[in-house]
């Protein structure tokens, strides 16, 4: 039988908090996770790049991909999923990641290009390093195509296409590069003959996603209003177009106004917003304060944060 993909559904792709000194927080993390989980989203993702997984070790991995799965286990919906960061330099430390990630509790890996030898990463180089990985862990894989964070490699839809057909341990996508008529193609192709999940990466093109066949999304915002995520998601269901289409705008106006200040920004306004974490990343990455969203500033984050703490969480 082939692997299952993760379930439909808003996935939240997890930020990492540090100390002034930059050891982590892990009462920040247990603070975040645990209000995300009650949120009622499908799962999260540990370890993706506003996780800072390219900061950590494997045993900060590992210890904070324990935390996770304990507190989704007690405040999440059932069934909730976990998704790790599984990618690396290497073909052989990738697969390492992707067994310490089953190990620890995740249900799926997500796995990034690698780009260190960027003239060496041509398509067939790139698709046989999916291929092995996907071969060798033990969960299944989601390949993750993010251009910005790879020096320019950006998985087509053929490659995708062809790995999905050719491995079963190849049950997913996220598509941060913002492509929808890729994510068309991907999640309609028929030489997937199987349930595959093509998740939009950015709430910026949420409801566009959705149109074409998203699985849900995969969306660094969600870490700020999660339970508007799944309003989004219920009012496109529900066939809602006009409402869908004016909290998307809404959605893409708050996004732009964190996109500008990066993985830092977004722990700011959940420090300013909720009152844990701080903006501060390991560096070389820089440190945002929380006036930065003061005044008119922060008003489409403002106004947002106030329609989801207006709603419910999970019984």
């Amino acid at each position: 039988m082939a692997p299952h993909c993760p379930p439909r559904g808003i996935y939240v792709p997890c930020v990492a908090f540090f100390h002034e000194d930059e050891t982590l927080n892990f009462d920040a993390m247990r603070a975040h996770i645990t209000r995300v989980a009650k949120a009622g989203v499908d799962g999260l993702v540990i370890q993706g790049s506003n996780g800072e997984a390219m900061h950590m070790s494997h045993e900060e991995r590992i210890e904070v991909l324990k935390i996770a799965r304990s507190v989704l286990n007690e405040h999440g919906k059932p069934g909730a999923t976990i998704i790790a960061g599984g990618g690396a330099q290497s073909t052989r430390e990738s697969i390492q990641l992707c067994k310490e990630a089953h190990e620890a509790g995740a249900d799926y890996a997500l796995v990034l290009s690698p780009s260190y030898w960027l003239p060496a990463m041509q398509k067939p180089v790139i698709y046989k390093y999916f291929d092995d990985v996907a071969a060798a862990s033990p969960i299944p894989i989601l390949l993750y195509n993010f251009p910005g964070v790879t020096g320019g490699i950006d998985l087509d839809s053929d490659t995708i296409i062809n790995l999905a057909a050719s491995n079963k341990n190849v049950v997913g996508c996220k598509l941060t590069c913002g492509n929808m008529g890729k994510l068309q193609r991907v999640a309609h192709d028929p030489r997937i003959n199987r349930e595959f999940a093509a998740f939009a990466g950015k709430t910026d093109f949420m409801l566009h996603g959705l149109v074409g066949g998203s699985h849900g999304v995969i969306a660094a915002t969600a870490n700020l209003v999660p339970k508007l995520h799944n309003v989004m998601l219920d009012l496109y269901d529900e066939g809602k177009l006009k409402e869908a289409q004016e909290l998307q705008t809404r959605f893409s106006r708050a996004d732009w106004a964190l996109v500008q200040l990066g993985v830092a920004g977004l722990k700011a306004a959940l420090e300013k917003y909720y009152g844990y974490g701080a903006g501060r990343s390991r560096r070389p990455l820089g440190s945002i304060d929380v006036a930065k969203f003061d005044g008119d500033a922060g008003a489409p984050l403002r106004e947002l944060v106030e329609y989801e703490n207006s709603l419910p969480d999970i019984k």
